[in-house]
């Protein structure tokens, strides 16, 4: 296990508001950032667009992730042949893996029910870190307010999973 490096990463996924109440489907995008926790900065990235298999991008996801059908249809592919890249560009069982909240749930959770092997093994949930670090024990917060409260610039578009997972990455960097 690499304890230098953590990659951050950010799922976007399909996703719909019915009577105002969000739903999400399958995974679109996964974005990531890679940090040198020796070094203190952030030496890697990539986004990779996924194509669902039963799911469409509504205009509800589309207006708030920017990811249209077109984009998903003309650079998506299978979440099997992008977790071979994540493997190959990023490495699986030897990196630990970070996210806000409980992504690495719902990531294994699709590649179970869609037959992939799951090689990630170490994942640190940011969000609740931070929590016990503040002491926010029955609040939440979400990403962009905990790093502001850092002072930590916010760059990008929210919900994007490439933006979302640099700024993790960042604000990794001051956790970790």
């Amino acid at each position: 296990m690499n304890y230098n490096r953590v990659v951050c990463f950010d799922l976007e996924m399909c996703c719909w508001n019915e009577n105002g109440k969000g739903i999400t489907g399958e995974i679109i995008e996964i974005g990531l950032a890679e940090i040198d926790l020796a070094k203190q900065e952030i030496v890697k990235r990539a986004q990779y667009y996924v194509k669902p298999e039963q799911d469409e991008v509504s205009l509800f996801c589309t207006q708030l992730t920017g990811i249209t059908p077109r984009k998903i249809e003309k650079q998506g592919r299978p979440l099997q042949d992008v977790m071979k890249s994540m493997i190959k560009n990023f490495g699986g069982a030897n990196k630990i893996y970070a996210s806000w909240g409980r992504d690495d749930i719902i990531f294994r959770n699709e590649c179970k029910e869609k037959g992939i092997d799951f090689p990630f093994v170490e994942f640190v949930n940011l969000a609740t870190l931070y929590r016990m670090q503040h002491r926010l024990r029955e609040k939440r917060i979400g990403h962009r307010a905990a790093q502001e409260a850092l002072n930590i610039e916010w760059e990008g578009r929210q919900h994007s999973g490439y933006t979302d997972a640099y700024n993790l990455a960042k604000l990794a960097l001051v956790m970790l």
